[in-house]
């Protein structure tokens, strides 16, 4: 079994701002902004989460459906999470739902994608298990 490391450094970008404004940085030289409360140009922590969800379950189901040379001609996917009162606020239910745009698209071809992705392959979606009831649904827009 091999053992793979990700590695992240976050900074306080500023001991001045008002606000608690964070930089995540990674080794490729991304850097993600955070904030303590999600703003109109930087999302908390905890809106990234959800965010990074979202973004790993797209990008999975995108590469199936290309993979079944679908004819997508546009695609999102929306997140919608629930968290409990009491600190930790962690999420308790997630709702995530794929907008697939395009030309005679096959359901049960979505649908595998979907399942593929939150059973087999979205990294994200398998941390969430366990401590969030996560739904998902699509919803197929005619082009």
């Amino acid at each position: 079994m091999t053992v793979t490391f990700n590695t992240a450094t976050v900074t306080l970008e500023s001991l001045a701002a008002p606000g608690l404004r964070f930089a995540m940085r990674f080794p490729s030289g991304a850097v993600v902004m955070t904030e303590s409360k999600s703003t109109g140009e930087v999302a908390n922590p905890v809106d990234v989460v959800l965010g990074a969800l979202a973004a790993c379950a797209a990008m999975d189901v995108i590469g199936i459906l290309r993979k079944k040379r679908l004819e997508v001609v546009a695609y999102e996917v929306a997140v919608r999470g629930e968290r409990r009162a009491e600190n930790p606020r962690i999420f308790t239910r997630i709702e995530v739902v794929h907008r697939v745009h395009g030309h005679d698209l096959s359901p049960a071809a979505i649908e595998d994608a979907i399942r593929l992705s939150d059973t087999k392959y979205c990294s994200v979606h398998a941390m969430f298990e366990g401590t969030a009831e996560i739904t998902s649904r699509f919803e197929i827009v005619p082009a």
